[in-house]
């Protein structure tokens, strides 16, 4: 099994910036990829980033690019996602995940969920 906690989430203004954290802790060896959605109120789950846990590799949705960046530190098997530019749109639970890949987790296609942390953005 794995744990996945998420933090970092709060209130930003249109146009800041927030850093979330996603911290793993159980059976790590097993996490190929990790990735972040984010569910608004009446939305569907949508797919964020994603991140391999070996090779760097990384995916963005297209309406991100640019402005967040997915890393990861495998010494605190960490993986942070740094938001730029925030619009309000962008208000919503941010989840952390872990699967097999990047293109998996990108599917959707994942083993592990955190619990989300809430990220607010007023304008």
């Amino acid at each position: 099994q794995v744990q996945l906690v998420e933090s970092g989430g709060g209130l930003v203004q249109a146009g800041g910036s927030l850093r979330l954290s996603c911290a793993a802790s159980g059976s790590i060896l097993s996490i190929n990829a990790m990735g972040w959605y984010r569910q608004a109120p009446g939305k569907e789950r949508e797919f964020v980033a994603a991140i391999d846990a070996r090779g760097g590799r990384t995916d963005y949705a297209d309406s991100v690019k640019g402005r967040f960046t997915i890393s990861r530190d495998n010494a605190k098997n960490t993986v942070y996602l740094e938001m730029n530019s925030l619009k309000p749109e962008e208000a919503a639970v941010y989840y952390c995940n872990a699967g097999d890949n990047v293109v998996a987790v990108s599917r959707q296609n994942v083993h592990y969920w955190g619990q989300g942390t809430q990220v607010t953005v007023s304008s």
